[in-house]
């Protein structure tokens, strides 16, 4: 047979393969498993990593839980991974044994988190802890001998403590209820009465505040996630010996501030902490952070950085002890922060030579190289950064996304997502070459399904930036025929989407095999770019980040295959503001799903806890007049007379990240003007609902928003 005649066969026989397979589904989420917290055995010869699952609940039907398992894999073996833990202990946070021979791990118990030590030569998890305040994130000293764990304390809680607080002493700084005291509050012993003296009262009121009867706000960051908090807690280090099986926790730090540990250092005589940099100053109101050294023993905190008006955080240390690296960055404002590594014996730092938001980071074992991750140009991005010569090298793809890594002597491990899979845990050497997958998370699944990957464009917008763009045509679409096309946008304003960012995967995949083409890009404002960049939206939050994702979708019309007849448009939180501004400024949608957005910057600052991104964002407050002006004329509602485009408006129903009543706003506005719109609540419902949320709640939000656009797509 003749190689042209051959060549034509197997493009046939390509194309018939790709025509049988099934699109990604919407219930495809309750099949997706993501793998995290890749990790090396301190001798390097073993692997642990976490995979999340989707699973039905056992008890509701129709219901979906999250659950998380860790397994353990030899660096160089082939043996398939086992698990070392039940899908339904939900275990978390685990940390290696310095002489790689245990796993300890944290499981909740009766409430409250708590540490286990799991022997690698098999038996039953032991748990080391049962302590009142809970254990988190645990690490072990490199001599085996001590476990750290942080722990989290009320203000109340900590006020009382007889270990932690022996002389009852209160915080430095003022607690912000007008014309009341610490001791006023914490030292009254007074029987409640509400006819009595003004003491008696007082215990009466706070008797009312423990029962939940009344809830009294004093500080200024009142707004959790999902509830108003009037409290203030406290992260605290503790150690417990495990030599002794009759040991009890004891606090490492004290003070009502909070420490985060980063590591312990090689001799196990110190501790590597980041801290409030003022104990003086309500925790609320501080802006500056600095680093410290906390000697195992005891005694006052050593200060290594700091610096008036900058957060300077610790993000590593090497494994010789001499090294570490730090971010420092402005405590106010909209920056990039700087990455250096410092010497702890010459006091020498070193700026690594990245303009990027870096994440997690670790040395070498020869302590003469860093490497890190960094969210860029629409990936997540593995480096790494030389001492010898301050020289930065880019070791994976703008198209994937390295969610997790480690490294031992010889080896690389990481979880990763890829267009074509949205998790699984490679193996590579340390320049990531040679690349070993050690897991099948996702491959089965997907097998059978028809894919569309996504194409990477640029243009230059008007301000002279070059702005990247994706473009997503139909899964198995035909030449010559076109199809109904959808702007996607991200939210922050900073985030940033691309190839590598795992949190869009199935959506962008359910929509495509839909047959919807699908576009995304980052415009003027977005992370994993420059500073100058990121800062091209202040002030400026609407018309031009519109220009720039209004180009991206023009330009992809232009090609010939996307109906400009049929346009449709959403996105979430700073998108929904986004979303909301188009559609007030252009009717070219055929229809509009805008989802737990910001409509009215005036009221976001009050009930929204992402208040701060009114005075960074737009200079000022609401009551100022030039500012005032500003966050009136960028505020989408502002133009709601102008929305005729039919419009789905969602919102978690305890949302106090964006709050509700933006939702409510737009939405009773636009019924008043006799507009065509949708409001959807859901119960429950945060401002992660559609990435960490309820699954039932998530299907529900895609599902629905497929369904709108469907009546308007004819």
């Amino acid at each position: 047979m003749k190689p042209l005649i051959l060549i034509i066969l197997w493009l046939f026989i390509l194309d018939a393969s790709a025509q049988n397979k099934d699109r990604v589904l919407l219930s495809d989420l309750y099949q997706i498993k993501i793998a995290a917290n890749v990790q090396f055995s301190p001798d390097g010869k073993w692997i642990t990593y976490s995979v999340q699952a989707i699973v039905a609940n056992e008890a509701k039907t129709g219901e979906y839980d999250y659950q998380r398992q860790w397994f353990l894999a030899g660096s160089n073996s082939s043996a398939a991974p086992r698990a070392i833990t039940s899908q339904k202990e939900n275990s978390s946070s685990v940390c290696w044994s310095g002489d790689s021979q245990q796993l300890f791990f944290t499981r909740v118990v009766k409430g409250k988190s708590q540490v286990f030590r799991l022997p690698l030569n098999g038996g039953e998890a032991v748990q080391l802890t049962d302590f009142q305040y809970g254990a988190e994130r645990p690490v072990v000293s490199k001599d085996g001998k001590t476990l750290f764990f942080s722990a989290s304390l009320s203000l109340a809680e900590l006020e009382k403590d007889s270990v932690m607080n022996p002389r009852k002493e209160s915080p430095l700084w003022n607690l912000e209820k007008p014309e009341v005291t610490a001791n006023d509050i914490y030292t009254n012993s007074v029987k409640g009465n509400a006819d009595g003296s003004l003491k008696e009262i007082r215990a009466y009121l706070q008797q009312n505040e423990k029962e939940k009867k009344a809830k009294v706000f004093n500080r200024l960051d009142f707004q959790d996630e999902a509830a108003t908090n009037p409290e203030l807690s406290f992260t605290q280090i503790f150690t417990l010996s495990l030599a002794h099986a009759d040991a009890v926790p004891l606090p490492l730090t004290s003070g009502f501030y909070s420490y985060e540990l980063i590591a312990v250092s090689p001799d196990n005589k110190s501790v590597l902490v980041n801290a409030d940099l003022n104990p003086s100053v309500h925790p609320d109101r501080s802006i500056e952070s600095a680093i410290y050294w906390l000697t195992t023993s005891g005694g006052k905190p050593e200060l290594i950085l700091s610096g008036i008006g900058q957060q300077f955080k610790a993000t590593s240390i090497s494994g010789d002890g001499n090294w570490m690296s730090f971010t420092q960055t402005p405590g106010k404002g909209v920056n990039i922060g700087k990455t250096f590594v410092y010497n702890f014996k010459s006091k020498k730092q070193f700026q690594v030579p990245l303009e990027r938001n870096f994440n997690r980071a670790t040395w070498n074992r020869e302590s003469t190289q860093l490497y890190f991750t960094a969210s860029s140009n629409g990936g997540n991005v593995l480096y790494n950064y030389k001492l010898g010569d301050h020289a930065v090298k880019r070791l994976s793809a703008f198209d994937s996304g390295i969610t997790s890594f480690d490294i031992n002597k010889t080896q690389l491990v990481y979880s990763q997502t890829n267009v074509s899979d949205p998790s699984e845990v490679f193996a590579a050497d340390l320049l990531n070459k040679k690349t070993q997958r050690i897991t099948s998370l996702n491959t089965g699944w997907l097998a059978g399904k028809k894919m569309s990957y996504p194409v990477k464009k640029t243009f230059t917008n008007d301000q002279g930036m070059e702005v990247e763009y994706w473009v997503m045509k139909p899964a198995g679409a035909a030449a010559g025929q076109k199809y109904p096309v959808m702007l996607e946008i991200h939210g922050g304003p900073a985030a940033m989407w691309g190839p590598g960012e795992p949190g869009m995967w199935h959506e962008f995949q359910y929509y495509t095999g839909l047959g919807y083409g699908v576009v995304y890009a980052n415009p003027r404002g977005s992370g994993g770019y420059s500073e100058v960049f990121l800062r091209a939206n202040v002030k400026d939050w609407g018309a031009g980040p519109m220009r720039d994702v209004i180009k991206a979708l023009d330009l992809t019309i232009a090609e010939g295959w996307a109906d400009p007849a049929k346009q449709f448009i959403t996105g979430g939180s700073y998108a929904g503001y986004l979303t909301t501004w188009i559609i007030a400024h252009t009717d070219r949608f055929k229809a509009a799903c805008a989802q737990r957005g910001v409509y009215d910057l005036t009221t976001f600052f009050g009930e929204g806890n992402a208040w701060r991104l009114v005075p960074e964002y737009f200079g000022g407050y609401p009551w100022e007049k030039e500012a005032g002006k500003l966050l009136r004329a960028e505020s989408p509602f502002t133009y709601v007379d102008q929305i005729h485009t039919p419009l789905i408006i969602f919102h978690g129903e305890t949302d106090l990240r964006t709050g509700v009543v933006q939702s409510e706003m737009l939405y009773k506005a636009l019924k008043v003007l006799g507009r065509p719109v949708e409001y959807v609540r859901h119960p429950g419902g945060t401002h992660e609902l559609t990435r960490s949320g309820n699954n039932r709640q998530r299907t529900d939000q895609m599902l629905r928003t497929m369904e709108f656009f469907e009546r308007y797509k004819q």
